[in-house]
């Protein structure tokens, strides 16, 4: 039980450290405020509403138009750096660090084998047995 204990939880472990330095991005097409299409992997597709803008001439200077769509770019940057120095931790998290360490190692001290504390006290002397010769049994 122990060691399927301690498979999964270094498969979790495995995980959580693939998944906090994988980067990725997400890219969003809206049409106003609808979300049409989302992608992880490519570009997402475009609803069609797209009005081309007209080239601004000479004639008609104020003649602009916009466009009621717009494209979102989510990008989440992993971590490229896993190595935490010593140095950078608060003394408080040294310290809880420290404490931690040497009260868990301390758990797992073992004792002698030859310790037994009732090696002093000899065993009662069993004549007959009570609990058969007066028929008192728990049940």
């Amino acid at each position: 039980m122990k060691q399927f204990f301690h498979k999964i939880l270094s498969l979790t472990m495995a995980f959580v450290v693939l998944f906090s330095t994988m980067s990725f991005t997400v890219d969003m097409h809206f049409c106003g405020d609808t979300l049409v299409d989302f992608s992880l992997i490519s570009e997402a597709k475009s609803c069609g509403m797209e009005k081309a803008q007209p080239i601004k001439r000479c004639e008609n200077p104020e003649m602009t138009s916009t466009s009621c769509c717009t494209d979102q770019l989510l990008v989440k940057e992993g971590k490229d750096d896993l190595k935490i120095s010593f140095d950078t931790l608060s003394f408080e998290q040294q310290t809880f660090i420290a404490a931690f360490t040497y009260s868990y190692i301390n758990l797992f001290e073992g004792t002698e084998l030859d310790e037994v504390p009732f090696v002093a006290y000899p065993p009662p002397f069993v004549i007959r047995d009570v609990q058969v010769l007066h028929q008192t049994f728990l049940i």
